[in-house]
This record gives C-alpha cells, structure tokens and sequence, in this order.
C-alpha cells in the first residue's frame, strides 16, 4: 500500500512538487530556529554581523560556479544522454563532478591562502578583530563547498530521475548542522563552533542524497572525459555563470555598504532577507524545481502546447499564494519578526529595523517568486543568455540604487533597492520569454492577476482591522498577546482570502481542490 502512495508521489511533476514543498517547508522551519538561535546568543550586533559576513566569500565561488549554473546546465544535458545511453550519463556525472572537483579545490585553495586580503575589500567598515574572526569563519566554511560540489552534481542527478525525496529532505539536514554548531560547538569552540556547523551541514547535505542515487543506479567513475556532451554544460553554464558572479558581487556590494553602517546591519540585512525568503522557497522554488523536468521535457519533444499549459498553471499558482502573502507580511512585520526572533539579546531596537527592512523586502516577494519559474523556461531551452543579460542589468540597478538609498535609508535602503531590482528583473524575463513562446496564456495570467490582485488587498484590509481589534483585548508587551494579535489577524485575513476566490470563482481555489482531491484520491488508491 505505502509502497505505491511513495512511488506515485516520489515519480510525478505533482508530488515532486508536493515533497520539495513539505521539506522544504521542514528546512525552513529548522532555518528560521537558527535564525531565532542567532537573534537570541548575538542579536543584530557586530559579532552577527561577522558571521554573516563569513558566508561571502564561500558563497561567491560556490553559488556562482554551482548553485543554479552547474544544475541548470547539467539536468537537460545529461537527461538527453541518459535517455540514450545509461553508462554514457554515469559517465558524464561523473567527469563534470571530478572537474569541478578539481576547478573548486583550487579556488578553495587560492581563497584560503588570501582570506585576510579579501575580507578586507569585502568588509571595510569591520574593526581589527571582527576581521580576525572573519577570517577564521571563512577560512572553515570554505571546507565545506567541496561536500556541496559532490552533493548538487548527485542532486541534479536525482532531479533529472524524477526522484525529489532525498533531495528535498537534504536542506533540513544542513540546518540542523549549524543548529549543533550554534547549540553544541559555540560553547566549545567560540564562533569557530558557528562555522564547524556549517561545515557539518554540508556533509550532512551530501550523505542524505547519496544512499537514493546509488539505489537508483548512479555509479561513480574515476573519469573526466571532455566530450561534446560535457563541452556542451560548460558552454551552457558559461552565461549562467557570469549572472550568478554578477549576483554574488552584488551581495558583496550590499555587505561592504553594509559594513560602512551602524553595527549589526548586515544581521538585519540578512535577519530580513532570510525571513522573506521563506515563502519564495516554499511556494515557488519547490514548484519551478518539480516543474522543470516537464520543461525540459516538452522542449525535446517540441511539444509547446504542453510547455504553456504547465507554465501557465505554474505561474498562476505561485502568484494565488505569493501575492497575499506579501500583503500580510507587509502588513504583519512587526509581529513576524518579534515572534520568530523576539527573544534573549534580540530587542525591541532590534525588532524595529529587521521589521522595516522585511517590508521592503516583502514588495517584491511577489516577483522574486516567479523569477525561478521564468528563469528555468529559458534553460529547458538551453538559453542561459538570456537570463544572464537580464540578471546583469537588474544587479547593476540594484548596486546603484543601494549605493543611493542606503544614504538616506540606511540598511532598509538595500531592502527596497533589491526589491525594485527584482520586480524590474522579472517583467523581462516574462517579455522576453514570448520571443521563444509567443502564446503564455496570456489571457488566463491576466485575467488571475487581477482577481487574485483585488482578493489580495481586500484580505490585506481584514488583516489591518484584525490588528487594530485585537490590539484592545490583548497584552502586547507579552510574547503571547503579539503571538494571539498576529496568527489571529493571519487566519481571518487567510479565511477572506479563501471564501473570495470562491465568491470571484478564481481558478486557483479550484486547482488547489483538485490538488487535495488528488492527494485523497492517491492515498485512497494505495490503500486497496
């Protein structure tokens, strides 16, 4: 019985989607406990500020060589191969994984021996032993992009076999590394510890994926094989590449701005971002991640009619539960942050400014959403060009918009210059996917975006005179009267929500009717 519920969900676009949802819905839970772990030892002060700090330079060289370009280059290519020779796609795997292997170690190598020089530039505005210490954070976590090579190459793999569940359970087990390094290694070590966490996350990240790769057949080869196939991904991930170093700049940019602040706004920076974030990854992620396989897919084939049918539902969905989100987090900062964060060193200072940067950042939630759904069409018709070249001129609007607002506004002036970037990044990407698409249902999208537009503000105004009313009958100088007035204003405002798709008839209330029906359904087939 469970066998078959577990098969069906573990191989389908639909429960792809439904696992990477629910783990990463558990991963997030477990950041946003690091998150509150943080905000509780160290606040947003300048010791946060380090160890936030120490991720730059580690995520500089792997996001930009792996995160996104090497996955979203490497799943159609060896999907086109595998298809037509298994051995040949093991073979691929594993020359790509020893040849990033290989470029990676050195970078690691260049980086370990120049962290002092480098984190300099990247933080100008750190005292002598903040640099110290960030030298030493970096130096640990620049480890760890090894086991994350192994792991995102045995991911993409996994991706391409429609095979989500390990994958989507990995980014639990990295949090809960950093928890021990905070919990357990922090007191040991000092904020060493903090960094031996991440560092434990990563190999945590790789031994969760590795056992289903092998069960379904991956093999590693002492092999690097420079082949039209392999010679293809790099051509593939060339543009990608140079979009994602232009995005890791950018956050470069925002930390030495940052840096040049008062004490602990880079913490807020990123105490908001993470915060934000959490939607984006639940909602539209899992979904463009799950979705893209059929993109692909639908490509080989030439099979538009099937590409726009899921891109549409896709699209739609992400915006039916993003654009009512970003409303209430809007509305709802202040109690979002003193809930999650709101304890131990994290005062009402503190709550203060990571709530305004999260409004900021909540404007554009929204369209952050929809950019990796957007972007993964271009790529399941190896395009990467296209992407990139928008990527580089909304980071290029968002670095001189930061360097200007951040004069005036301060580290909310980096929230709100990042969100009018990626409102700007992804309304081209749209315009521009019609030239390989021109029918996106159109129609349909619009015809929901104001629907969903309307429902959303509406409910947005429920949630505003929820506060107000709920204000009077609770104590809002306890945790509980703040936890009481914003859950509480959150489900009648979600409550609106629901009842005025039914009333607008919004096509979204029904898919996510027959997403539930299907689930029933498939747990009532599995039982007989």
């Amino acid at each position: 019985m469970w066998s078959n519920i577990w098969q069906k969900i573990n191989n389908t676009v639909a429960g792809g989607a439904m696992l990477i949802a629910c783990f990463s819905f558990l991963s997030k839970i477990f950041g946003l406990l690091r998150e509150r772990l943080i905000a509780h030892y160290f606040a947003a002060s300048a010791i946060s500020d380090v160890y936030y700090a120490a991720f730059r330079l580690p995520d500089l060289i792997f996001n930009t060589l792996v995160l996104g370009a090497l996955t979203s280059a490497f799943i159609p290519v060896f999907q086109k191969v595998w298809q037509k020779n298994k051995e040949d796609g093991l073979k691929l795997a594993s020359s790509i994984l020893n040849l990033f292997l290989l470029i990676v170690g050195g970078l690691v190598i260049i980086a370990w021996i120049f962290a002092p020089q480098i984190m300099q530039l990247f933080t100008p505005g750190f005292s002598e032993w903040q640099l110290i210490k960030v030298v030493q954070l970096t130096r640990i976590m620049l480890l760890a992009i090894l086991f994350f090579v192994v792991s995102n190459v045995i991911g993409g793999i996994l991706n391409s076999w429609k095979k989500f569940f390990s994958f989507s359970l990995a980014a639990s087990l990295y949090n809960i590394g950093i928890i021990i390094g905070i919990i357990w290694f922090y007191p040991i070590l000092g904020l060493n510890g903090l960094a031996w966490g991440v560092f434990l996350g990563a190999a945590l990240h790789l031994l969760t994926q590795l056992p289903e790769a092998i069960k379904n057949g991956w093999r590693y080869y002492f092999i690097l094989k420079i082949d039209q196939p392999l010679k293809r991904i790099l051509i593939l991930m060339l543009p990608r590449t140079l979009g994602l170093a232009a995005g890791q700049i950018n956050l470069v940019v925002i930390t030495v701005v940052a840096s040049t602040l008062s004490a602990g706004s880079i913490a807020v920076f990123n105490l908001a971002n993470n915060l934000q974030s959490l939607p984006i990854s639940l909602f539209a992620v899992s979904l463009a991640i799950a979705v893209f396989p059929t993109f692909t897919q639908a490509v080989v084939n030439e099979d538009k009619e099937l590409f726009t049918r899921h891109f549409s539902a896709s699209l739609r969905r992400i915006l039916f539960l993003l654009v009512p989100l970003s409303i209430f987090i809007l509305i709802l900062r202040a109690q979002i942050v003193r809930i999650i964060l709101g304890s131990g060193a994290f005062d009402w200072s503190n709550t203060y400014y990571v709530a305004q940067t999260l409004g900021f950042f909540a404007l554009s939630i929204f369209a952050q959403g929809l950019i990796p759904l957007l972007a993964r069409s271009f790529y399941a018709f190896e395009d990467t060009k296209t992407p990139m070249g928008i990527s580089l001129f909304s980071i290029a609007l968002n670095i001189v918009l930061s360097l200007w607002l951040a004069k005036g506004l301060g580290v909310m002036g980096l929230a709100l210059a990042f969100s009018i970037s990626s409102i700007i990044n992804m309304f081209l990407l749209y315009i521009f996917l019609h030239k390989k698409v021109s029918n996106l249902d159109d129609h349909r999208i619009f015809i929901s975006i104001i629907k969903i537009t309307f429902n959303a503000v509406l409910s947005g105004t429920i949630v505003y005179l929820s506060l107000q009313i709920l204000n009077n009958w609770v104590n809002m100088q306890t945790f509980l009267g703040i936890f009481i007035q914003g859950v509480g204003a959150a489900i009648l405002g979600g409550i609106c929500y629901f009842v005025l798709g039914i009333i607008l008839k919004l096509e979204e209330v029904d898919l996510i009717k027959k997403i539930l029906s299907k689930t029933l359904a498939l747990f009532k087939n599995g039982t007989k």
